[in-house]
């Protein structure tokens, strides 16, 4: 598992042998342990008869190693997802879209998978990119993540993960090779950062880089 991976802690208290004063039964207490900041899922199915707004849903939020796996055992993997459909994952009160003020000025860095890819590569790559964001994985540049959008699509399914601010280019890079590291893509293999702003301006398919790794 990636060093990002968040690891369940386990206490296993010490055996002695029961006071007579003591209760028969000891109730035994499952402390959670509480991730460093609070997260929402949302869900996005691409229904054409309704504004993009409309189709975005928030699903729940979580804040504890515990609940985030009772999550992510409880839900469809984005392998199972019909095109069209979206998951996101940030931090709690940042929305996954552009318009969100901790994130237009912002960018994002995008993976684009084939679709041989999804049945191979997609789950794993998201579960770590998960543990990327909740584990604070990426040290001190973690307070630039705002969350994590996977696209499920016909043509190739898109891993992103989005920072808040472009022109900390210190942050954005030491992101980008971190993330690329954690999901162990090859050195070869080069990913870019999109600025939103080019993102929602372009004039055609592509989108330039302003930084790759």
């Amino acid at each position: 598992m990636a060093s990002c991976a968040v690891q369940l802690i386990e206490k296993k208290g010490v055996k002695k042998k029961p006071d007579k004063q003591e209760m028969p039964f000891v109730r035994e207490l499952h402390v959670k342990h509480p991730l460093q900041n609070r997260w929402a899922l949302w869900f996005y199915k691409n229904d054409k008869s309704k504004m993009w707004q409309d189709n975005l849903r928030l699903i729940t939020k979580f804040d504890t190693v515990e609940d985030f796996w009772a999550l992510y055992n409880n839900i469809q993997p984005p392998s199972k997802l019909s095109s069209g459909c979206d998951y996101s994952v940030f931090k709690d009160g940042i929305e996954p879209m552009w318009e969100d003020r901790s994130n237009k000025c912002g960018g994002r860095w995008l993976i684009t998978l084939s679709k041989q890819q999804r049945h191979t590569e997609l789950d794993r790559l998201w579960l770590e990119t998960l543990l990327c964001l909740i584990g604070e994985g990426f040290r001190s540049f973690s307070r630039d993540i705002c969350g994590a959008v996977i696209n499920v699509r016909a043509k190739g399914d898109k891993l992103a993960v989005w920072t808040t601010n472009t022109e900390n280019g210190q942050a954005v890079k030491y992101i980008g090779r971190k993330y690329k590291e954690e999901l162990g893509l090859p050195a070869k293999l080069v990913i870019g950062y999109q600025a939103h702003a080019d993102t929602a301006t372009k004039s055609n398919s592509m989108t330039k880089n302003k930084f790759v790794v």
